[in-house]
């Protein structure tokens, strides 16, 4: 999700500070950290694929175009899963026909595996949203880093039984260097946003709407949320808009992998 307050996310803090690699993160901000240079070493994965897997690298560049073409729209869900909202979520994508990509909390899909899985079966894909969503991530040791994508990799294929996230979205967009590289590294791209429709802060249905179609010229990555407090405006956003893209001759895909 985006960055709401600065500082830790709602998930709280992660007791253990990461050992090892003491070199801070520089970026003050979503842009500094989004735009960050190519010319740190890639970084060695410190998890192992899961066995029979292979993990090819991809690009590390922040991704925010769709695999639908000039008119395609991607939907992202962020935080989740969460047992009352994810599968109203799930019930409307369903209902329109439109697949998302769900950026799922390490914690979360550990929580709640059950719903993981009918995130796959219904031919969503999945995102790596780091352990404990920390919105300072980007501040913190490379260890830190790791320890939080890896974790998360690692917890969010188990929960799905077996079925790797293909993208990594940092929280509130703290990308450094090297957690990109280190994600592409692990098969995940970088995933970003265009549009960030704002339902975190629970502004109202109607605003909700109308952030989307104001800033839908800004690019085809659609941030919504289906956890992290009441997401009722989300639903009844998303019940408003996923036809009226549809009608406006929009096509739903994926980003770019």
């Amino acid at each position: 999700m985006a960055r709401h307050g600065g500082g830790r996310g709602w998930y709280g803090k992660v007791a253990g500070a990461a050992l090892g690699v003491t070199v801070l993160a520089t970026g003050a901000s979503v842009w500094t950290a989004q735009a960050g240079t190519e010319g740190d070493a890639t970084p060695k994965a410190t998890a192992p694929a899961k066995p029979g897997s292979d993990v090819k690298p991809v690009d590390t560049s922040i991704e925010h175009a769709s695999e639908a073409g000039a008119r395609g729209i991607n939907i992202t869900i962020d935080d989740g899963p969460d047992p009352k909202w994810t599968p109203q979520v799930l019930d409307l994508l369903r209902e329109y026909g439109v697949k998302a990509t769900f950026c799922m909390v390490g914690t979360q899909a550990q929580a709640h595996p059950d719903l993981v899985k009918k995130v796959v079966v219904a031919g969503h894909r999945l995102c790596d949203h780091s352990v404990s969503h920390n919105t300072s991530m980007d501040k913190k040791p490379q260890s830190y880093q790791s320890q939080q994508i890896l974790d998360a990799e690692r917890m969010i294929t188990e929960a799905s039984g077996g079925v790797r996230p293909m993208y990594y979205r940092a929280p509130g967009g703290a990308f450094t260097p090297y957690s990109r590289q280190l994600a592409a590294s692990r098969g995940m791209r970088p995933l970003g946003w265009n549009v960030d429709s704002k339902d975190f802060e629970r502004p109202g249905t109607n605003a909700i709407v109308a952030t989307v179609e104001r800033e839908l010229h800004n690019g085809p990555t659609l941030l919504f949320h289906d956890a992290g407090g009441d997401r009722t405006q989300t639903v009844q956003a998303l019940r408003r808009i996923l036809p009226r893209l549809k009608e406006q001759g929009y096509s739903f895909g994926f980003p770019v992998h």
